[in-house]
């Protein structure tokens, strides 16, 4: 009998936001190495999706290193050398202990760090430079945020971005990108990758895929594949606006063991697609005072008001104060905040419930926030902050996994009308357990407030009355003028006239 296919397993998974200050560091990451990434099997994120096919395939997996950590400010070039490190060795070991047959690699593909502007794409060179990789399959997933270069596409066979946002399909994904490895595999065929760049870049309220434009670009790429056999895989990359690198904004890439000339026809059509319809891109968004106006005059709910600007999932602190200050001035009742304050956190340490505390809520990390709201609260009640996720396919299942850490959490009242969840680490707003866990119940507040862009959806829609998509200061506005961009290529739509 043939021995085992072994097959090397590693990722690194970070979305840079440049234009947020200061950086983030090693101790930011959760760093998992050897066979702590087997025990992330069954924990819904990429790496159990590539752990399933591995199984079904039975492939002898060689675990190295997982790094993640939510969207932050620049990387540290520290972090990248670690994983370098780690990744290196490795790889090195594992030649040295036998053949190996290829590699898979979890991405992200909007990392920048201090000293690169394509942590990914750097990652991919170096890893091809290791005497005995040049000649290996290197196959993995990422992020439909992510900013593709040619140096991805040159360095790898075949890497797959998710096909949603929200992205409810990473594991899939992963499982996809891992099948399309056992078919090189079985096959003994190697595609190779080609990549598009259009001089167009949107914000992630853009991105969604349940809509224009993004939602036509999908169906072509899918209509791409079912049409040319040699085409293996079509990814449409929405980018990631909130990098300050050349490659940011949207593109494509596919892989294909057919000739260059068809697949640069497939990208053409997509090109075409995406700057016929650059402007469905940006999305309306709705004054504060005139969305709770609205909301006001309303008896049912709940209602959602989306705040962009400080969009957890894109890098933001999560304390921006806009509209929990919406909120007061225009007396909403039975609505629910959630802000990242682990000072105001502490500040309630030895406090009872249905104590009142005066605290100075948020504000503290955001520049372009007014500022800490003072209220005197009422504590309903603490906890360690930890939740599992309720929908295997929620969002940020795809680098976190299922178990969830908010660090420690209040829960407070404002005058009994309005429910904040104070969290000492920010927390994306991608899945209900997060209120729940907390005591609060979605379902019967009048309104909730989301710091997010398209990611809350899966939550959220299926409760919703409605959603107002609001315009308040923040280092993820959706209007992207107010970017100070110096290395993104242009001239590119909607920064300049085109």
């Amino acid at each position: 009998m043939a021995n085992a296919p072994r097959i090397l397993l590693a990722g690194i998974f970070h979305e840079t936001h440049t234009f947020v200050s200061g950086t983030t560091p090693l101790s930011a990451f959760a760093i998992r190495r050897g066979r702590e990434l087997l025990d992330r099997a069954g924990d819904g994120s990429s790496i159990d999706g590539f752990l399933q096919v591995a199984r079904d395939e039975g492939w002898t997996v060689v675990p190295v290193a997982d790094y993640q950590t939510s969207p932050s400010a620049t990387l540290e070039h520290e972090v990248i050398e670690a994983f370098w490190s780690d990744l290196a060795a490795g790889v090195k070991q594992a030649l040295a202990e036998g053949p190996l047959d290829g590699i898979w690699l979890a991405l992200h593909g909007a990392g920048v760090s201090t000293e690169s502007e394509d942590i990914e794409g750097a990652l991919l060179g170096r890893l091809r430079a290791i005497p005995g990789v040049a000649d290996l399959p290197v196959f993995g997933s990422f992020d439909l945020h992510a900013n593709f270069t040619d140096a991805m596409s040159a360095h790898a066979d075949v890497l797959v971005g998710y096909r949603e946002n929200p992205h409810i399909d990473a594991r899939d994904t992963a499982v996809r990108s891992a099948r399309l490895l056992a078919r090189c595999l079985r096959e003994g065929v190697r595609p190779h990758m080609l990549s598009r760049r259009v001089p167009v870049i949107w914000p992630p309220t853009g991105t969604g895929t349940a809509v224009s434009p993004m939602k036509d670009l999908e169906e072509r790429a899918r209509a791409i594949e079912a049409e040319n056999p040699d085409i293996w895989a079509v990814s449409i990359i929405g980018g990631f606006a909130f990098s300050d690198v050349r490659d940011a904004g949207v593109s494509f890439c596919l892989a294909t063991t057919g000739d260059d000339d068809t697949a640069h026809a497939a990208l053409d059509s997509l090109a075409d697609i995406a700057i016929r319809l650059r402007d469905l891109g940006q999305p309306r968004e709705w004054d504060l005072d005139a969305a709770l106006a609205e909301i006001k005059a309303k008896t049912d709910g709940p209602w959602i008001i989306i705040e962009p600007a400080d969009n957890i999932g894109g890098g933001a602190a999560g304390d921006c104060t806009s509209v929990l200050r919406g909120l007061l001035r225009h007396g909403i009742e039975n609505a629910a905040v959630m802000i990242a304050d682990p000072e105001a956190v502490a500040a309630l340490a030895d406090a009872r419930p249905g104590e009142e505390r005066t605290l100075q809520i948020g504000g503290k990390l955001t520049p372009q926030d007014p500022g800490p709201v003072e209220l005197t609260v009422k504590l309903v009640s603490k906890s360690d902050g930890n939740f599992d996720l309720e929908d295997m396919n929620s969002h940020m299942i795809a680098s976190l996994g299922r178990h969830i850490r908010m660090g420690p959490s209040a829960v407070v009242t404002v005058d009994d009308r309005i429910t904040i969840l104070l969290n000492s680490e920010k927390t994306a707003p991608a899945d209900l357990g997060q209120l729940r866990s907390q005591g609060i119940i979605p379902a019967k507040m009048s309104v909730i407030a989301v710091k997010g862009a398209v990611a809350h959806r899966r939550a959220y829609d299926p409760i919703a009355r409605g959603s107002y998509i609001v315009d308040t200061p923040g280092p993820c506005s959706s209007d992207l003028t107010m970017l100070s961009y110096t290395r993104l290529r242009r001239p590119i739509h909607p920064l300049d006239p085109t």
